[in-house]
C-alpha cells in the first residue's frame, strides 16, 4: 500500500515579501484575513488524505512554529502529523540550506523512519487548490517515477518558471529553467492535442508549478550528489536518464511570493465571484479556530470586502478591502483597496488609557484616517487623520520611518506605529 509523505519547501529568507517577512518565515505571512500562506498547501495535502507533512524552513520560524502547534492536531488514531523542520546541525552537515534539493537532502534523516513509498513536494507560497489524489493516481498509472504539476502560461509569465516541452503521451521531452524574455522558446508550445478545454488562446506553455511527486527511490538517487535545486539541476539531470510525466492542471494557479502579486491575490478575494474559492465546504481551507466572537458593524458601508472574525467597525467606509482579524476601526475611516491583517489580541481599557496619555495610537485604524492602496501588517497602530496613499505626492520605493513602498504598494510593517495627522 502506497505511503505518500509531503514535503512544504517553506522557502528562504523570503525576500520578495519583505517587509512581511521582516519577524516571521514566509509561509507564516497571513492572508485572506484569517489565514496564513502555509495553510493553502497543507489544507490541500490533507484535503487528498495525504497526512503526514514536514514543513522545510530555516528563517524566523517562531511564529511558524505557534500557528501549526495551535491549528494542525490530528487525533491519536489517524497516525497524521503537521511538523516544521527547521534548519539544523548534525554530524554530517552544519550550514543552512542551500536551496530546495539541499533542504530535502539534509532532512532524509527525518524522513526515512516514516518509511514512504513517495514523497509528495509542494511550495509553501503558491495559492490554488489542487485535487492531489488525482494527481497520484496518474503518477501511478503513468508507470514513470516522477510526475511534475504544471499550469498554462503566456509569454511574459514564463520569463521566470520553469517551462516544459512535452509530448502526445503527456511525458515530459525538455526542461528549461528561466528562459527570461529573451529566448525564443516556440518549441516549447504546448501541443494543440494536450491543450486544456477554455484554455486562452496566450496560454501556449507548460510551467511547472514546482510540484513534484517522487518514487522514494528516485529521490534517494537524485539527491545522492551535491545539487541544490530541483528546477536548475535535478529535474534536468533526471530527464536525461528517464522519462518523467506532467500531470496538466488547469485550475487557478498564483505565485503570492512578491509584495505586487500577494497584494492583487488579496484583493483579488473580494470579487464577486474570485478566482479563488474559499467557500468550498468539500474541500476547506484549514487554520486556527481562534474562538473569536463574530464581527460587529456600527452605521457601516462595505462594498465588496471581507470582515473576519472579531472585529469592530463603526461608521466607516470599507471598499475592495480585507479586514483581519480583531481588526478596530474606529468612526469616519475609509478604507479603498487595503489588506489589514489584523491583530494578535485585545487591547484592554486601561493599556489604551495608558497609550493615549504617551501620545500612542489604540492598534487598529483610527478616527477619520483615509487608506488606499496599502497593506497593514499586524498590530500596527494608525492614528486618527491620517492619509496613507490618498494624495498626490512622489512615492518612490524604499524604506521610511514608518513604511515601506514596494512596486507602489504601501506596506506599514507589523506593531509600527503611525502618529495622528501622518500623511504617506
Amino acid at each position: 500500500m502506497a505511503k505518500v509523505l509531503s514535503i512544504v519547501l517553506g522557502g528562504g529568507k523570503g525576500t520578495r515579501l519583505y517587509p512581511l517577512t521582516k519577524e516571521r518565515s514566509k509561509p507564516a505571512v497571513p492572508f485572506g484575513g484569517k489565514f496564513r500562506i502555509v495553510d493553502i498547501p497543507l489544507s490541500n495535502c490533507i484535503n487528498a488524505g495525504f497526512k503526514k507533512i514536514y514543513i522545510l524552513t530555516q528563517f524566523n520560524s517562531a511564529s511558524l512554529h505557534l500557528h501549526i502547534s495551535r491549528s494542525y492536531n490530528f487525533d491519536s488514531f489517524s497516525s497524521g502529523f503537521v511538523e516544521i523542520l527547521a534548519a539544523e546541525q548534525t554530524p554530517s552537515h552544519s550550514g543552512w540550506y542551500e536551496g530546495t534539493a539541499d533542504a530535502v537532502r539534509k532532512n532524509f534523516i527525518h524522513f526515512r523512519p516514516q518509511n514512504p513509498t513517495h514523497y509528495l513536494i509542494v511550495s509553501g507560497d503558491q495559492l490554488y487548490r489542487m485535487d492531489l489524489a488525482d494527481m497520484f493516481k496518474k503518477h501511478v498509472e503513468s508507470g514513470a517515477r516522477l510526475t511534475i504539476a504544471g499550469t498554462m502560461v503566456d509569454r511574459s509569465t514564463a520569463n521566470d518558471l520553469g517551462i516544459m516541452k512535452i509530448k502526445a503521451d503527456s511525458s515530459i521531452e525538455a526542461f528549461l529553467e528561466k528562459p527570461g524574455p529573451t529566448k525564443n522558446i516556440d518549441e516549447f508550445k504546448i501541443p494543440d492535442a494536450l491543450r486544456l478545454p477554455g484554455a486562452s488562446p496566450d496560454k501556449e506553455y507548460l510551467a511547472s508549478m514546482g510540484i513534484y511527486i517522487f518514487d522514494a527511490a528516485l529521490l534517494e538517487e537524485a539527491l545522492d550528489n551535491d545539487s541544490n535545486d530541483f528546477g536548475k539541476e535535478v529535474i534536468p539531470d533526471i530527464l536525461e536518464k528517464e522519462r518523467i510525466n506532467a500531470y496538466l492542471f488547469d485550475g487557478y494557479w498564483e505565485d503570492i511570493g512578491t509584495i505586487k502579486s500577494f497584494y492583487e491575490a488579496n484583493i483579488q478575494l473580494t470579487d464577486i465571484n474570485p478566482q479563488f474559492n474559499f467557500y468550498d465546504e468539500e474541500k476547506p481551507i484549514y487554520t486556527h479556530n481562534r474562538n473569536l466572537p463574530a464581527s460587529k458593524l456600527n452605521y457601516c458601508t462595505l462594498n465588496m470586502a471581507l470582515a473576519s472574525d472579531g472585529c469592530i467597525i463603526t461608521n466607516a467606509s470599507i471598499t475592495r478591502s480585507i479586514v483581519g482579524v480583531r481588526t478596530i476601526i474606529e468612526s469616519g475611516a475609509s478604507l479603498d483597496g487595503v489588506v489589514c491583517m489584523g491583530a494578535d489580541r485585545y487591547e484592554t481599557d486601561r493599556e489604551k488609557k495608558n497609550n493615549l496619555e504617551k501620545g500612542i495610537p489604540n492598534i487598529g485604524i483610527g478616527s477619520g484616517s483615509i487608506l488606499k492602496r496599502a497593506i497593514i501588517d499586524k498590530n500596527a497602530r494608525i492614528g486618527a487623520n491620517c492619509r496613507i496613499g490618498i494624495d498626490n505626492i512622489d512615492r518612490a520605493n524604499g524604506e521610511y520611518p514608518t513604511h515601506y513602498i514596494v512596486d507602489g504598494i504601501i506596506v506599514i510593517p507589523k506593531n509600527t506605529v503611525v502618529p495622528d495627522g501622518t500623511v504617506i
